[in-house]
């Protein structure tokens, strides 16, 4: 398979990158947000014309999620430019488009888990940027697969792994929200999905994340137990309480339920514990 993976410097991309070096049966163009910026339309459609992938893994995005409430125009120009330029390159090419996205396209309102099919409501610019691009690739490439996920850990890039894992080399307690509740994903799952994805050329929009909801303040207890330290160093906090307070809101309920998956018979990620206990190792072992 000759793929394109854009955003191959970020967590996400780099696992991608790596798992399709990892067979000798993928080739792989791996660029990074500066060797291919997607909101450039022209480059885009070079880099596709040039070097006719079968399959393109977007894992490139602007994920500042507070500072897409000022960044406007950035946020819309790489969450939905972006996927419409990657939408076009594919078309071009007759390639196979998988795109990553958010869970921040619901409001978190729902007493129960969101489902593909479910209403979106975006809160945010950077949920409503995300949105855009989904509904770009959808109605350019209606074959594309759309990967919505949440809580993105893993071994590289920064996520909430490393910062608990950085403040408990300090003294004292840390806080985390304990009124927000998902599911955290760790990245070299979700790049084996998107791979599956890529390689059967899978249409429609799929919700991808390791099973088992959690609070902010209950995964970072997990972490801490991971690393071998005390649990009880956490101490739960509200969301309104933070300060300073966060510009973006955040859905209160960001638990997917990987329906389609399901459905389709295709084998879920694991529970959280798994891959978080193996990521810590890791992370505790490099220096």
């Amino acid at each position: 398979m000759r793929a394109l993976v854009t955003g191959a410097a970020g967590q996400v991309g780099r696992e991608v990158v790596e798992l399709l070096g990892a067979s000798a049966h993928h080739e792989c163009l791996a660029l990074n947000s500066s060797e291919l910026d997607i909101s450039v339309r022209e480059r885009v459609l070079q880099v596709a014309g040039e070097w006719a992938p079968e399959v393109i893994i977007n894992a490139a995005a602007f994920t500042a999620v507070d500072a897409s409430e000022t960044q406007l125009d950035k946020a819309f120009a790489v969450n939905a430019l972006g996927p419409r330029n990657l939408a076009e390159g594919a078309r071009l090419v007759g390639a196979h488009l998988v795109h990553i996205s958010t869970d921040y396209v619901f409001d978190g309102t729902s007493p129960s888990p969101y489902l593909e099919w479910s209403p979106t409501n975006p809160l945010s610019v950077y949920g409503r940027s995300k949105l855009a691009g989904e509904q770009e690739v959808l109605s350019l490439l209606p074959g594309s697969a759309v990967v919505r996920t949440s809580g993105v850990c893993g071994r590289y890039g920064s996520n909430v792994v490393k910062t608990v894992l950085r403040l408990a080399a300090s003294p004292g307690p840390l806080r985390f929200v304990d009124d927000q509740r998902g599911c955290p994903t760790f990245a070299d799952e979700l790049a084996g999905v998107l791979v599956q994805l890529a390689i059967s050329r899978m249409p429609g929009i799929f919700h991808v994340t390791n099973q088992g909801p959690t609070s902010w303040y209950g995964f970072a207890r997990d972490v801490l137990a991971a690393a071998g330290e005390s649990p009880e160093r956490v101490e739960p906090i509200k969301t309104a309480d933070l300060d300073p307070p966060r510009p973006a809101p955040r859905p209160a309920n960001w638990v997917l339920d990987n329906a389609v998956l399901r459905l389709l018979g295709i084998p879920l990620l694991p529970d959280y514990h798994e891959p978080l206990e193996r990521t810590v190792k890791y992370l505790l072992s490099v220096p």
